[in-house]
């Protein structure tokens, strides 16, 4: 059959996707993507996959701009009459099944993968915009025939006692999976601890918690090293000022590493993992340090509670809290015998649950169920 991905962003797509989109051509299938061209898309094209370039902006509102999107969403799909669509986010979702509505594709895999800005900022726009975008996923999130896929069990039950999703359509695959050969344990290198929090730069990753509480822990003399790793995301609403965070780094609270590539040498450097996220799907960054072998200290919300039991692979804390946060940092940082702990059974939980070989067999086996 023929498979389209809409997703907003190449890189996201690369990122999260290309794995599975590779399996199902491998499969014999044929597989396309509908998305907005970055620097990502020639890495798409070079997994020989096909990329559909489309003018689509994650902070636009302007409704005639959007319109037009929808319009050659519209003019995308009847043009390549797809079998299935498997659409990401909330805009592709939103506008994705209003064109498979126009152009009677009937094979819909909706994936909120976290359900983004609007679900987790505390900002007037995203309070303003909430409402509405519930009532639009009321009528286009699970239409007759689709299935939703969740990253994490808190979604899979706000959505049903929302009434935004069916039980029987909703489907729980925890995330893009991650490389258990690529991402493992090794032996550190330096005996000052380095504590790497792996996220875009954005307030509603607690970027914010994590300097404070950095600043909180040098202010005690506690010693250790405290990482940002990650690019600034301009897309976003909440997307932190390259200044900023220039700034932090200027004034020694945390270093800056921006971008990188090769996540697998960075957490090989790392002696903790932290992300005090306010809310996600399932984060990547944490089912790679997972695989590494790294105890994590994280939020107790949706998605980051999906990956670490309180105590067992890691410490939860509550989210905004950059207190609480610097003392369960101090207590992993001080206690080495705790950290090897916490990482062994990290490992063991991303060999059981999150291996990517699991995570493209569900894929691929819920295409097959949906199928024409």
């Amino acid at each position: 059959m023929k498979i389209l991905f809409f997703i907003t962003e190449d890189w996201f797509f690369c990122s999260h996707f290309i794995e599975r989109a590779v399996a199902a051509r491998d499969a014999g299938n044929e597989v396309v993507v509908l998305t907005h061209v970055g620097e990502s898309a020639n890495a798409i094209r070079a997994a020989g996959i096909r990329v559909i370039p489309l003018q689509i902006q994650r902070r636009s509102f302007n409704l005639l701009r959007e319109a037009r999107v929808i319009y050659a969403v519209w003019k995308a799909y009847k043009n390549e009459k797809p079998d299935l669509v498997h659409q990401v986010a909330l805009k592709p979702i939103l506008y994705g099944t209003l064109a498979a509505r126009f152009s009677r594709i009937k094979a819909i895999v909706n994936a909120p993968v976290g359900m983004g800005y609007v679900f987790s900022s505390r900002t007037f726009l995203a309070r303003a915009l909430r409402p509405i975008v519930q009532l639009a996923l009321r009528s286009l999130l699970n239409p007759p025939g689709s299935k939703v896929v969740f990253e994490n069990s808190d979604d899979v039950e706000w959505a049903i006692s929302s009434n935004l999703v069916r039980r029987d359509s909703a489907t729980l695959i925890r995330g893009a999976g991650v490389d258990l050969e690529k991402f493992c344990p090794r032996a550190k290198a330096t005996d000052l601890p380095l504590v790497v929090l792996s996220a875009r730069m954005l307030w509603d990753k607690g970027i914010r918690e994590f300097v404070e509480a950095s600043a909180i822990l040098k202010s005690r003399g506690i010693q250790a090293r405290f990482i940002l790793v990650g690019g600034v995301d301009s897309d976003n609403p909440t997307s932190i000022p390259e200044a900023q965070l220039e700034q932090w780094a200027k004034e020694g609270v945390v270093e800056w590493w921006g971008h990188q590539i090769n996540m697998a040498d960075v957490l090989e450097q790392a002696d903790i993992a932290c992300l005090p996220s306010y809310r996600e799907g399932l984060p990547k960054s944490l089912i790679e340090a997972a695989a590494c072998g790294l105890p994590i200290v994280t939020t107790n919300v949706p998605g980051c509670r999906e990956v670490v039991e309180d105590g067992i692979q890691g410490l939860l804390v509550p989210e905004r809290n950059a207190l609480a946060l610097a003392e369960a940092l101090a207590r992993l940082i001080s206690d080495p015998a705790l950290r090897a702990r916490m990482g062994a059974s990290a490992r063991a939980r991303a060999e059981s649950e999150f291996g990517k070989d699991a995570i493209i067999d569900q894929t691929l086996k819920l295409y097959r169920e949906i199928a024409p």
